[in-house]
């Protein structure tokens, strides 16, 4: 057998790598996973690579399966079938806290921030730390100062102002420090943008390039293409629960991404593209 190594949970099989191989892995490697609930298949052997420094768009029409693959990734879902690798090694994220163990943060689109805390205690929400018993507000205070200024958030006016009192722009900027401040590697964001202004939607996709050039993965779940053409180096699309294609964004143009969103590229196949 090979040497099998348990962390948290978390089983790595085979963990001897070499640095050739180790550069060459993307950060996460997913084959062949099969999702169903009940009779309803949701993902047929969906493939997906996500490199570290760089951001990954997953785009699909409604239903194409895009939230089920998001949550198999992320710990919420186990897939009925298929592999997951990280940095090379074959894993398997039980749930969310294992995903969170290896360095997997995901970013829902409701956020999952608390109106009536401020923001630092968003941000440590589980995670609090203490001091002989007690909360330490200025530690917890210290660190997410440091992070804000770290990915150039700069919009809000105290750290301790209350989520409720933040616009949209805000609230998805303190959300995506929240998910980089735990030695994240890969962060997962469902429609970051979704219901912003032009403004705070160039705040949100100026920081996520910021995360990219941290040599962080992203994989950004999008329905609009100006954002995924703003900020996106490769697109992978689903259509029916299949994985029709991933490429680099240089190969796609927003038609191209239309027509394997709504037919899988039947109509491509077709015109002979």
């Amino acid at each position: 057998m090979p040497p099998r190594d348990v962390r948290g949970g978390i089983f790595f099989l085979g963990s001897r790598m070499t640095k050739m191989a180790q550069v060459a892995e993307p950060l996460l490697k997913v084959r062949g996973v099969d999702k169903h609930f009940g009779a309803v298949q949701a993902l047929y052997g969906v493939d997906l690579d996500l490199p570290a420094g760089k951001i990954t768009a997953l785009c699909g029409d409604n239903g194409a399966g895009k939230s089920v693959f998001t949550k198999c990734i992320s710990g919420v879902y186990q897939p009925d079938h298929g592999e997951v690798f990280w940095e090379g090694q074959p894993v398997h994220i039980h749930n969310t806290r294992d995903a969170s163990r290896l360095g997997i943060e995901t970013v829902y689109q409701d956020l999952a921030l608390c109106d009536n805390l401020d923001i630092v205690q968003n941000m440590f929400l589980g995670r609090e730390r203490l001091s002989r018993y007690l909360l330490d507000e200025d530690d917890m205070e210290r660190a997410a100062a440091q992070t804000l200024a770290s990915l150039k958030v700069t919009t809000v006016r105290s750290i301790r102002q209350p989520v409720a009192s933040l616009s949209g722009g805000q609230r998805q900027s303190v959300a995506i420090s929240k998910a980089v401040m735990w030695n994240s590697k890969l962060v997962i964001m469902d429609e970051p943008t979704a219901a912003l202004g032009v403004v705070q939607t160039g705040m949100v996709l100026g920081l996520l390039k910021r995360l990219r050039d941290r040599g962080l993965a992203v994989m950004v779940i999008s329905h609009n293409l100006n954002d995924v053409f703003e900020v996106a180096d490769r697109v992978a699309i689903l259509y029916l629960g299949r994985m029709v294609i991933q490429d680099d964004i240089s190969n796609f143009d927003r038609q191209r991404v239309v027509e394997y969103m709504t037919t899988g590229g039947k109509g491509m196949k077709a015109a002979g593209n």
